[in-house]
């Protein structure tokens, strides 16, 4: 079963396969195979050749320090979205206006989902004001280790957002952390999902949704590659149970 499948993801990711030379960063000199992890840089061969995303709302990523660079999947965002995704390093944070709308996505107890969020937004905009701005401006995601989440979460100036947890679909990353079943997304899955959950709820009744496949470019790449090295049964990854 394609993983992918029923998803519109340009056939341009394929292009990544031609490649096998490493290149200097343009920025810091570095080398790297496709794009720089730490300057959220293409190489010279890729200019112009990935899709560029504009999105419906911004998107925050707080990294923790010691979350290994090379292995992270939220600067494919930065590179596939460089206008509207912005990456910190905590205890960096971002800072925001009280006109900004501003969620969280972590599967707190207290999280609720993001319909929840757009139908609260719209009958308080129906018995109060006829505001057309959209219902969210700003979405947060922390990229780090469960464990090392825990602490980003307990800085008072993200206690105040409200928490949404993300509808339940099966991770296909390749990397686990131990102990997690399935549906424990990838941070640029999440950042997929959130998109696609969003245009639902904007589009529920005219339903023209926009199209953000494309987020996942270089995850199906990424994913192939592995898969041409792996059987995907022997994977660790993928035997992981749905629950836990």
């Amino acid at each position: 079963m394609d993983a992918f499948d029923g998803m519109d993801i340009s056939d341009d990711w394929q292009i990544l396969f031609t490649i096998n030379e490493r290149q200097p960063c343009r920025k810091c000199s570095k080398s790297r195979k496709y794009f720089c992890y730490t300057c959220y840089t293409l190489n010279a061969d890729l200019e112009n050749k990935i899709p560029r995303l504009q999105l419906p709302f911004k998107i925050d990523i707080i990294k923790h320090r010691r979350e290994i660079a090379g292995k992270s999947t939220a600067i494919h965002a930065a590179l596939l979205a460089p206008d509207d995704v912005t990456i910190y390093i905590y205890p960096n944070l971002p800072k925001y206006t009280k006109d900004n709308k501003v969620i969280l996505v972590y599967p707190r107890k207290t999280a609720v989902t993001l319909k929840d969020i757009y139908n609260s937004n719209k009958k308080s905009e129906d018995n109060h004001t006829k505001n057309s701005n959209r219902f969210i401006t700003h979405v947060l995601f922390i990229d780090s280790t469960w464990s090392q989440s825990k602490g980003i979460l307990k800085d008072p100036i993200l206690s105040g957002f409200p928490c949404v947890r993300l509808q339940t679909r099966l991770s296909q990353f390749w990397r686990h952390q131990k102990g997690t079943p399935r549906w424990y997304l990838s941070t640029i899955e999440s950042i997929h999902q959130i998109l696609i959950e969003y245009t639902e709820a904007e589009d529920q009744e005219n339903k023209s949704l926009n199209n953000y496949d494309n987020m996942l470019f270089f995850f199906r790449f990424m994913y192939e590659k592995i898969h041409q090295l792996y059987e995907h049964d022997k994977l660790k990854a993928y035997r992981r149970p749905v629950n836990i």
